[in-house]
């Protein structure tokens, strides 16, 4: 059990202090500049992603592009939601938060996080179904429940938030009001509550950790099968193209789920390394995800470059 040392104050925070990313001071210029030229590549490079698969008739009517759009979508708001509180900590100015913002903020952060878990999911079932049953993959997955499957991963994402804001903040924090952190997160916030944090604590590795485990380990079943499928395949083209489709999923399922296991799945821990990780998985894997997607999927490219010869095609007809 631990209990805040600040147990004897009766005064109710009322807005939280973000102390950033410890950083010399000589450096807050081109750390301002960095992430700001990060913020601004994750957008144009997921919105790219989205406008290809709604533009190209070829992408958005399969679910596998489907899940990528909705993807790249998440990744814009996850984007939004952490980067530019780390921009605005390498200016002058304030580095306070409402408490009603730190909750938002928490909130969005896992329910965006949560959701993108169960999506990394649905597109491993996507492709398992595709290689491994490739005649009745029209008929398990189309766009009708590709979209219910969808729906449902925003609504399990949208209650997994609810409870892990809801029991964070349900706490009395009564004592200082500095986060050791960039953003309003578990167990930063945890930290500066003058309660007992016991059952919160448990709560949030038992929560995290089931939603975690759950969906990683459907994961490698889907891409067990998927192996033993591909290694079937006759021709070595055949296996090359298998593998290739399924490798940007499984590049980004892995930047994606070892960092968050560091970090949430390790009660009390104070690691400094926790900043330097939480910064990969909330500012780095979003501007990863359309890179790998783009370079290593070729029916991307390809709709990219139709797009491209189409606008060139209606500009030279002006």
């Amino acid at each position: 059990m631990r209990r805040n040392k600040n147990t004897s104050l009766d005064t109710t925070v009322t807005n939280f202090i973000l102390l950033g990313l410890s950083h010399p001071p000589n450096l807050r210029t081109l750390l301002f500049l960095v992430f700001f030229i990060i913020y601004i590549l994750t957008q144009l490079g997921n919105l790219l992603i989205l406008l290809t698969v709604w533009a190209d008739p070829k992408l958005h009517a399969r679910p596998m592009y489907i899940l990528l759009g909705v993807l790249s979508f998440l990744d814009m708001w996850l984007s939004s939601v952490i980067v530019p509180r780390i921009i605005l900590s390498f200016t002058p100015a304030s580095k306070s938060i409402s408490f009603g913002g730190c909750v938002a903020q928490l909130y969005f952060f896992h329910f965006l996080g949560s959701t993108q878990c169960f999506l990394y999911t649905l597109m491993a079932y996507d492709r398992y179904l595709a290689i491994c049953q490739p005649l009745r993959y029209p008929l398990l997955m189309n766009g009708r429940l590709c979209t219910i499957l969808v729906s449902g991963a925003w609504v399990a994402g949208s209650i997994h938030g609810s409870i892990q804001a809801t029991l964070t903040f349900r706490l009395p924090y009564c004592g200082p009001n500095q986060v050791d952190y960039f953003f309003c997160d578990i167990p930063a916030v945890l930290r500066l509550t003058c309660a007992d944090t016991t059952v919160n604590e448990l709560v949030t590795f038992v929560d995290i950790g089931v939603v975690a485990a759950s969906c990683f380990i459907l994961i490698l079943l889907s891409y067990a099968n998927i192996v033993h499928a591909i290694l079937k395949i006759r021709t070595a083209d055949g296996r090359r193209r298998a593998f290739s489709t399924c490798g940007s999923h499984l590049t980004v399922v892995t930047v994606y789920y070892v960092p968050c296991i560091f970090i949430y799945l390790r009660p009390g821990s104070k690691s400094p390394l926790d900043g330097a990780v939480a910064v990969f998985y909330t500012v780095v894997t979003p501007l990863l995800n359309p890179l790998i997607y783009t370079l290593r999927n070729q029916e991307v490219k390809s709709a990219l470059k139709r797009i491209a010869a189409g606008r060139g095609t209606v500009n030279e007809n002006k």
